[in-house]
């Protein structure tokens, strides 16, 4: 159980990248007791609530939302950027910090009524992952769930999410400094 105690030792923080602070998974993700540790923990909180699908925003999202899908015994279903999926798809277009986005998801992913886990590698101010939900509920799916590998709790993105959902991350980052 060591690296239970060890996951936020093994995110890598970058001061200075594109502007921010960010937070690289990279250094978890290779490692192997690490990694499957996330994902036995984020399935361990899930498991029960009947989960079809689990769907993830690319690009770090389909690591873990893949993984985890597998783990839960359930589909996948992809959520990308417009032009990225090659069957017909509906979309979204959402405001970012500084811009707009428009993700896109097949018309045929998420059936009505399908029990969706929604999953991210981290959960910042909540605009995509607020996109995201619309997205998924745009098609009948029924959000059961949303974990996270991080969540910046200094960024208040369980606010834009709100109650409503099961909102769970394994690691908590509360200020800029880790």
């Amino acid at each position: 159980m060591k690296c239970q105690l060890d996951l936020k030792a093994k995110v890598r923080r970058i001061p200075e990248f594109k502007g921010v602070v960010f937070w690289d998974i990279t250094p978890l993700l290779k490692d192997k007791q690490c990694f499957r540790e996330c994902i036995k923990r984020l399935a361990g909180h899930f498991r029960g609530k009947q989960i079809d699908v689990v769907a993830s925003n690319e690009a770090r999202g389909f690591i873990v939302g893949a993984a985890l899908a597998y783990e839960l015994g359930a589909g996948f279903v992809p959520i990308r950027k417009k032009g990225k999926l090659p069957y017909k798809c509906v979309d979204l277009t959402y405001k970012k910090e500084y811009e707009c986005d428009t993700i896109e998801i097949h018309e045929d992913a998420i059936q009505p009524g399908q029990k969706v886990l929604l999953v991210d590698d981290l959960l910042a101010t909540g605009g995509t992952v607020k996109a995201n939900i619309e997205l998924i509920e745009k098609l009948g799916g029924e959000i059961v769930g949303i974990g996270f590998l991080i969540e910046l709790g200094y960024l208040n993105g369980r606010k834009t999410i709100g109650d409503k959902y099961d909102v769970h991350s394994l690691i908590q980052i509360n200020t800029t400094n880790g």
